[in-house]
């Protein structure tokens, strides 16, 4: 990792006191947290702690049942607020990659830019070869996803979040259905991302990469954030005995 350039903590994006249930299941019972601009934030905790869920909501994906989300200092979850509007700026990346079998790297890339946002299939194309070359896929726009690798697929899903150029990128734990020798190249990509001043929002697994790339670190517990900090304070001297717990089965699994 190379050094980031100094920028102001503005806010870029809020969440007010969260909630969200699935049936009478509730997933977020309070959230509250902040991403300054150009930060990157980690959410790390245990499965079932509302990780993905709060990513959904913040792309609107998923109605949050109270609260506010607000992007920078707008609230995206108000009545009226149009959801493709909001997703020109922020982009996501899912876990399983999410592309179409029966079009090539170059058209799933595309597909979005030229469908929803309208933009021309030759502009669309010149953007989407350019973002495939800088990250090492430009031998690969005409191939099929059934024929390159995981970790091919996962920086294709990248490549398609960033046609639109998004001031936030959330990333729901893109590692997680890759081999581990493919977690490598992945994270790379990541890490060029917030060297160049991406506000990132990662759900991840991958605790030594979180102590990292991270400006912040926030740990989930039953749907709400309860500790965050700096990488080197929140997993070197956590406070609260739940995430003292759960760092210390993540180090006895030897996972950082």
């Amino acid at each position: 990792m190379t050094a980031r350039p100094p920028h102001a903590k503005t806010p870029k994006l809020e969440l007010i006191d969260v909630h969200k249930s699935y049936g009478r299941t509730p997933v977020l019972r309070g959230m509250t947290m902040d991403v300054a601009e150009h930060d990157v934030v980690c959410l790390i905790g245990p499965s079932g702690c509302g990780k993905s869920t709060l990513l959904r909501c913040v792309d609107l994906l998923d109605p949050i049942a109270s609260g506010q989300i607000l992007l920078d200092g707008a609230d995206i979850t108000a009545r009226g607020v149009s959801a493709d509007d909001v997703r020109r700026r922020v982009g996501i990346v899912f876990q399983s990659f999410n592309l179409f079998p029966h079009l090539t790297v170059l058209d799933n890339v595309t597909l979005a830019a030229r469908r929803v946002h309208h933009v021309s299939k030759r502009d669309a194309e010149a953007k989407a070869n350019e973002l495939l070359e800088r990250f090492g896929l430009a031998g690969l726009a005409r191939s099929y996803p059934n024929r390159i690798s995981g970790g091919q697929n996962q920086r294709a899903a990248i490549v398609r979040a960033l046609m639109g150029q998004p001031e936030l990128l959330l990333l729901d734990e893109v590692t997680s259905a890759l081999d581990p020798e493919l977690v490598g190249e992945v994270l790379g990509l990541i890490g060029e991302l917030a060297d160049g001043g991406m506000t990132m929002v990662l759900a991840t697994h991958e605790m030594g990469f979180a102590r990292e790339v991270a400006d912040k670190v926030c740990f989930l517990s039953d749907g709400r954030v309860l500790e965050s900090g700096p990488p080197s304070q929140l997993f070197e001297d956590p406070q609260q005995p739940r995430t003292q717990q759960f760092l210390r089965l993540v180090h006895q699994a030897g996972r950082i």
